[in-house]
């Protein structure tokens, strides 16, 4: 007997546009969160199809179907899946800790949500994911809308012209499968959380709206407020006005042909008060058009070096920080305020005045409560270990998330740098990518500093730092893992350090794994007395490095990765935290805590 599987023909492959739209959280909103249908599919079988009526004359597969959300007419017509009887998931959220079965699944799996929706006259509809692991194919009603590829970065489809009053399907194909042409690579050290992991959502806008705007402190004078505003689908001379209620200033002005605005807003010496650690102001920013008023709260600081200081709003600062992975207090990726909250309350209870968010974008919530609390932001991409350097498309792949980080993320005073990669190994053809990155990070956003966390060379008992990247970075980051994965803690003291650039210089990374509860003499690994006496010992010979700015010991909280196996005491998760998974604070927490209250 033959087992037929009926899937439908893609009625139309034409893509949908796909832009990037700032502020999606400050505009007219419909969520599509909630319980979404899906079925788990390993063996592709929802990209090929054949249609019954068709089956005598067509015996092969066709490729570009998708699983659709179908119900047959004819009794005689076999289905072999059926989205509406699927089991379902709350989205947004990873599949890996939802369903026991996905905990460790790397593949595709199918998502199915059915919706209506009235569009206004003279409004256009947009399709918004604020994140997809690892790549979306986007169908609705029928029609492929794109591909979106990249974890971390949010996109959205314009669907003004697909969507209808009663009956919607939208139908997301998600593949987290990790890939040697992939950024990240195969080879991580985090857990590959798959799924529609950020919000879904639904941007309702005027026909002709605000696309993108940027608004920051001159870089070369600190009391004019510069920037651009740029509208989709512009009508010539129609006004559009910005205004700072709190320092009384609005500019109303006409728009050209090109739909972008630039301007400058002069506001006095004393007026403007600057955004810091210390005293994170933010302005209320209303930009109005065609009869859409959007609003924003914008920090107003510069940053910038001078030889090896680092200057915030022109005075030297030190860099207290933390790296922070993604992931909530179960063990899931983190994707809510409140796990947002969580993070940045540990840091700032810490004693930081600066985070790491490694090694991706983190969801923009983290980004906006930085803001609020004033806790300065290394932003990074998962160019991670071993990217395939030598692959042009890999580095189109980078550039692309680069370009998508810096688009959502370029109004927060609270970033402060744009990082090109983390831990990669000295060639030729590595130096020639991250370069490029760096070339295009200063091209696009010339505020921000420009780093990447490097390795260092050993020779004669000195630690150099001599990367050729660094001469074209801002700052010099570097990971070293002193009495973990080598050198022993006693020699600590008397290690010698140099660095061929005189620039700032931040530790990017040491530390060591402890089982929170595991005590014992602090020579015994594992134990949280090793991890405090390898903070103590790491901590005395950060202080004698050169050109020292800051540092972001790794890491804030116990993270899942599937490389860490040892059986009672890593169990799935690297445990170089200082706070452990259920929220305990290890005695490195307070070995930390207090070098920051004196630092």
């Amino acid at each position: 007997m033959r087992i037929l599987l009926f899937f439908v023909l893609l009625q139309n492959f034409a893509y949908a546009q796909q832009i990037t739209i700032q502020n999606s959280k400050n505009r007219q909103i419909t969520h599509l969160n909630g319980d979404w249908n899906y079925i788990i599919d390993p063996y592709e079988t929802g990209y090929y199809s054949f249609h019954l009526d068709e089956y005598d004359k067509k015996s092969d597969f066709q490729m570009g179907a998708f699983f659709n959300n179908y119900h047959s007419a004819n009794k005689n017509n076999l289905i072999e899946y059926d989205f509406d009887k699927s089991p379902k998931m709350r989205i947004p959220n990873d599949w890996n800790t939802q369903d026991e079965k996905l905990f460790y699944y790397e593949g595709t799996v199918w998502f199915k949500k059915s919706f209506d929706y009235t569009l206004a006259k003279h409004k256009r509809l947009f399709l918004n994911f604020a994140a997809v692991n690892y790549q979306a194919d986007v169908y609705l009603n029928g029609k492929k809308l794109g591909t979106h590829v990249g974890g971390f970065t949010s996109f959205c489809f314009e669907i003004s012209t697909v969507i209808k009053e009663k009956d919607n399907y939208l139908v997301v194909k998600v593949d987290n499968k990790r890939l040697k042409d992939a950024v990240p690579t195969t080879n991580t050290d985090w857990w590959n959380y798959g799924g529609l992991t950020r919000e879904v959502s639904l941007m309702e806008v005027a026909d002709a709206f605000i696309e993108d705007y940027s608004i920051q402190l001159d870089k070369k004078n600190n009391t004019t407020i510069a920037g651009y505003i740029k509208v989709n689908t512009p009508t010539t001379g129609q006004p559009i006005s910005i205004s700072i209620p709190a320092l009384k200033k609005i500019i109303t002005d006409t728009l050209g042909p090109t739909g972008i605005l630039n301007f400058s807003i002069h506001t006095g010496m004393g007026a403007i008060q600057y955004w810091s650690p210390k005293n994170p102001k933010l302005y209320e920013i209303i930009i109005d058009y065609n009869g859409e008023t959007i609003k924003d709260r914008i920090g107003f600081r510069t940053i910038e070096t001078n030889a090896a200081t680092i200057l915030l709003n022109g005075a030297p600062i030190f860099l207290k920080g933390i790296s922070i992975h993604e992931e909530n207090a179960t063990g899931g990726r983190g994707k809510t305020i409140e796990d947002a909250k969580r993070l940045l309350s540990w840091a700032k209870e810490l004693g930081c005045n600066y985070v790491r968010l490694a090694h991706y974008p983190h969801n923009e919530n983290t980004i906006r409560l930085a803001d609020e609390l004033g806790l300065l932001v290394w932003e990074e991409i998962p160019v991670y270990w071993t990217i395939n350097f030598k692959n042009p498309a890999t580095y189109h792949n980078a550039e692309n998330q680069l370009n998508e980080m810096i688009d959502r993320d370029k109004n927060r005073a609270s970033v402060i740098i744009w990082s090109m990669a983390n831990e990669t190994p000295l060639s030729d053809e590595r130096t020639f990518f991250i370069k490029n990155l760096i070339k295009y990070t200063k091209s696009k956003d010339s505020t921000r500093l420009v780093s990447a966390a490097l390795l260092t060379q050993y020779s004669n008992g000195v630690n150099s730092i001599n990367d050729p990247l660094g001469e074209d970075l801002d700052l010099i980051a570097f990971n070293q893992y002193l009495g973990w994965y080598g050198g022993n803690l006693e020699d600590a003291e008397t290690i010698k350090w140099t660095s061929k650039y005189n620039k700032p210089l931040i530790v990017s990374e040491f530390g060591g794994d402890a089982k929170q509860g595991l005590h014992g003499d602090k020579k015994e690994r594992w134990t949280e007395e090793y991890q405090a006496y390898l903070y103590i010992q790491n901590l005395k010979m950060i202080d004698k490095m050169p050109h020292l700015a800051g540092l972001s010991p790794w890491i804030l909280v116990d993270f899942r990765s599937p490389r860490r196996l040892l059986p009672g005491i890593q169990d799935g998760y690297n445990r170089k935290g200082l706070i452990s998974n259920k929220g305990i604070k290890k005695k490195a927490f307070w070995v930390l805590n207090k070098y920051y209250l004196k630092k």
